[in-house]
This record gives structure tokens, sequence and C-alpha cells, in this order.
């Protein structure tokens, strides 16, 4: 069971609003960053478990998989720092990916408003009108009706804006007994 907290809900909507930003002003810098900092925390996690696999008793070692793992998170790693370029040419395949998980999290906002008007709570329209703008964003992301990828990428930028204040706003202006829904 999880428990959203207020303070939770406000700090990811304040960086869902960063990030919107930053794709705003440089898409392509800012996903290039975001893939050399996964790229690196991939080969630092790969180094951790190729060491652990060696430090591990050998029959330990062996059950854990650790060497595989290790040599797989490096090999990502190196993937995403000198191939980002293959990422930004996938980006329509990616795009839909995105699409897909944002209207997954509108299912999740819709859910929490049924939530919320089952047990009686006040403000549930705050909860409905989030989740009306994240599956709409979601929906125009899918149709993609966009001239370019770059017009695409505002729209990401400007969506994820979009909905990050609807949640930010609900966020705020409900007491914390009814922010607290346990999925």
């Amino acid at each position: 069971m999880k428990r959203t907290s207020k303070l939770g809900s406000i700090l990811l909507a304040v960086c869902e609003v960063i990030v919107g930003i930053l794709l705003l002003v440089d898409p392509v810098s800012f996903t290039k960053t975001i893939l050399t900092v996964l790229g690196v925390i991939l080969i630092v996690m790969g180094v951790v478990s190729a060491v652990q696999y060696f430090r591990a008793a050998p029959i330990r070692a062996a059950a854990g998989k650790g060497l595989v793992r290790g040599c797989v998170e490096v090999a990502l790693g190196v993937f995403c720092i000198a191939k980002s370029e293959w990422f930004l040419a996938t980006f329509p395949v990616l795009t839909v990916v995105y699409g897909v998980a944002t209207l997954i999290s509108g299912f999740t906002k819709l859910q929490w408003t049924v939530d919320m008007i089952r047990l009686k709570m006040k403000k549930w329209g705050l909860a409905a009108v989030s989740s009306v703008v994240t599956v709409l964003c979601a929906l125009v992301i899918l149709a993609n009706p966009f001239a370019s990828t770059a017009v695409l990428w505002m729209f990401i930028g400007v969506a994820l804006i979009v909905e990050a204040v609807a949640d930010l706003i609900a966020a705020i202006l409900m007491r914390p007994e009814e922010n607290e829904i346990i999925y």
C-alpha cells in the first residue's frame, strides 16, 4: 500500500514544471544531458555490481549474476553516453511510450477522483480537472498532430507544465486527509 503525501505531490509537480521548462528551452540539449547522467549512473551501478560479484563468496556470487548485471549496466551506460543521437532519432517511438505513460497517469488520477467521490471527500473536482487535463494531453501526444518533432517537444513541455500546475493546485488546496488516499 502506498500513501501519497502532500509534500511529495508538491515536490513532484515542481520537478515536472522544471522538466517542462527545460524541454521548452532546449529539448535536444536537455535530453542529451539526461542521457549522459543516466549513462554515468548506469556505469557506476555496473562497476558496483561487478565489484560486489568479486567480493562475494563464489557460490553466492554465482547465484546472484552480479557480473552479468554489471557488464550489462556498464554497456547500457556507455551506449547512453556515446549514442544519445540514437534516442533522439527514435523520438517518435519514445513519444508513444511517454504518451502511454501519461495516459496511465491520467487514469490513475481518474481513480483518485472516483475514490474521493466514493469516500465523500470535498474538492474532488480539483482531482477531476487534473485527471482530464492529463488524459487530454496524453491523447494529443498519442495522436501526434504535429508538423515537426520540435513542435512535439514543445507541446510535451507545455503539457508537462500544465499537468504539473493542475496537480500542484490540487495538492495545495486539499486538506491533508483528502490528499492521503491509500492505493
